[in-house]
């Protein structure tokens, strides 16, 4: 018997104590319970929720966040609480929050990495990241743990919704609850730990070269209007080009690739359009010289990637079974799929799964870190499996 364990409990109750206590009780499947993790809908009164888990496992370090709907075994939800327990003497965990992180990013990742210094002495370990979905400049969060940390501790996580109103999240650590903040909790594990990371979309033709840029948003591209190079790049119809609410519609099923080392990485367009300006925003301030292209996908094309993410997870465990899987996907890949792509999604990741137990949440923002510097995400589909 493997000594260590996760399971994941759900709560439709709309009570949020209620959902709480109930969900963290499902979650409790095995002894020694190491961390409790709280993905929860914006509905949900974060204080009541964290005083109901509390309630359920007096004692157990808690990690949380608000949602744009929560991914777990019978399909993604939304208004649900889903609680995801780690335990066993094989895992050790030590938990931070950083308050207020809007306008010093790399300032908070650098403190919150530094709790992986009081984790026990283990041969893997990985810092999990919850952050505030509406701070500006993700990738600050990243860089300051990775200036910290440096490559030998992988990064992941997500940036917490609020089901698209654009007004507050929540962050939960223990009993404490914020509303701009950084929560984390570095897991260390006597076994192996490993990170897959897919997105549905393909380049929509030749690279683009950022020539102007500032301010998170992307000015020039190939010394052009950014947002003009983009729609042409793409061979968008005119309409598009000064209705905002026709390009919101549009950009959010074509979003932005940036070129890394480690691949494509994709950038949300939807949220942050600009017809008057004509620049385009990226989800963080790309340089000077970055290549970027317009992306295209479908629904087929972004189901089968979240397959692939989970396939990918596992299949690095060289043939090790899981004890279960956290996946997390983007709140803009939701509503391309709509809800019938999202049914096709959940059901993808259960097969994959199979009998792992599996949770997760939609995000305004994935962090994946394995290689490189980079590792924040837009409409992609981030899998951390524990082996």
């Amino acid at each position: 018997m493997t000594d260590r364990w996760m399971a994941v409990g759900t709560s439709l109750s709309a009570d949020s104590h209620e959902a709480g206590r109930e969900a963290a009780l499902a979650a409790l499947d095995g002894p020694d319970p190491k961390l409790l993790l709280v993905f929860a809908g914006i509905e949900h009164d974060p204080r009541r929720l964290a005083e109901g888990v509390r309630a359920a496992a007096p004692g157990v370090p808690v990690l949380g966040c608000s949602t744009h709907g929560e991914i777990g075994d019978g399909g993604p939800r939304d208004g649900s609480v889903v609680v995801t327990a780690l335990g066993g003497a094989g895992f050790s965990v030590s938990t931070t929050a950083v308050p207020e992180i809007s306008g010093r990013q790399r300032e908070a990742g650098a403190e919150a990495a530094r709790c992986v210094a009081a984790v026990d002495d283990r041969p893997h370990r990985v810092l999990l990241l919850l952050t505030d979905g509406l701070a500006l400049d993700q990738e600050l969060v990243i860089k300051g743990a990775y200036g910290v940390l440096g490559a030998a501790v992988p990064l992941f996580g997500g940036a917490a919704g609020d089901g698209w109103r654009m007004s507050g999240t929540f962050q939960l650590h223990g009993t404490d609850v914020y509303g701009n903040g950084l929560v984390a909790a570095c897991i260390g594990s006597d076994a192996p730990i490993a990170i897959g990371i897919d997105h549905g979309w393909r380049p929509a033709g030749e690279p683009l070269v950022v020539t102007q840029s500032g301010d998170g948003r992307v000015h020039e591209l190939d010394d052009a209007p950014a947002l003009d190079a983009y729609l042409d790049r793409l061979g968008a119809p005119g309409d598009v080009y000064g209705d905002e609410v026709a390009l919101r519609h549009y950009v959010l099923s074509r979003p932005l690739g940036v070129q890394r080392r480690s691949g494509i990485q994709i950038r949300n367009m939807s949220t942050a359009v600009d017809v008057a300006g004509r620049t385009i925003g990226g989800g963080g301030d790309l340089s000077l010289g970055a290549l970027t292209f317009a992306m295209e996908g479908d629904e087929e094309s972004v189901v089968a990637a979240s397959a692939r993410a989970c396939r990918s997870a596992i299949d690095q465990l060289d043939g090790v079974t899981p004890v279960g899987l956290l996946t997390l996907s983007c709140a803009a890949c939701r509503a391309v799929l709509g809800d019938d792509g999202v049914a096709k999604e959940g059901a993808g990741i259960a097969e994959q799964a199979g009998n792992i137990p599996f949770a997760g949440f939609y995000t305004y923002g994935e962090i994946a870190r394995t290689r490189g510097i980079n590792g924040f995400h837009n409409q992609t589909m981030v899998v951390l499996a524990f082996a």
